[in-house]
């Protein structure tokens, strides 16, 4: 039973929640036993992860909050546009969900809240230890960055354009919609339409 709990978490990132461990057959009285044990160790309420087995962040973050998207710097260095690993996970999102959530120990998390109609814009769905992590795509990220400008640090905005403009995955399309629906297209012109 243990041997199946263990790569049933191994299968899905590290991380499973109380309703997947009782489809394995486990008993919330079982579960409270593992953790006793230190088989298992809650991250938070419904929430657990294996000992010794640590879990990316983008997983734990895709389990936890499925509606979140990877953000700004966190996508800029999934991206390789910056080298600089974010001190915090940055993810959207929606502006009315409950702010005492992300209040977490592992990973640190650094919310931003967003309007509703702006969090499905330009999201990328990819695999990391199987789990779908939701991440906004190249294009939607260089538009945060400009909307975004004074929170970051000059050197981390500059490899940003400096990245973005030599990627051949970039998609000048994608950019100049997502410009106009967040009115920044003078920007995008300013700082890489020079380069397109």
């Amino acid at each position: 039973m243990i041997d199946i709990m263990k790569n049933e978490f191994i299968k899905y990132g590290g991380v499973l929640k109380t309703s997947e461990l009782n489809n394995l057959g486990i008993s919330s009285r079982q579960i409270k036993k593992l953790t006793e044990d230190g088989v298992i160790s809650k991250i938070k309420r419904g929430f657990y992860e294996l000992t010794g087995y640590i879990p990316k962040e983008e997983v734990i973050i895709a389990k936890l909050f499925p509606k979140a998207v990877i953000f700004l710097e966190s996508a800029l260095f999934y991206y390789g546009y910056t080298d600089r690993i974010p001190l915090a996970m940055q993810i959207a999102v929606n502006r009315y969900s409950k702010t005492t959530q992300y209040n977490l120990d592992y990973p640190l998390i650094k919310p931003y809240y967003l309007e509703p109609k702006f969090i499905e814009i330009g999201i990328d769905i990819i695999q990391v230890d199987g789990v779908e992590v939701r991440i906004y795509d190249r294009d939607r990220t260089i538009c945060d960055v400009l909307r975004y400008e004074k929170k970051l640090e000059g050197e981390v905005f500059a490899s940003a354009i400096k990245y973005y403009v030599k990627d051949s995955k970039k998609n000048a399309r994608n950019l100049f919609e997502y410009a106009e629906i967040f009115n920044i297209k003078n920007k995008v012109q300013t700082y890489i339409g020079v380069w397109l």
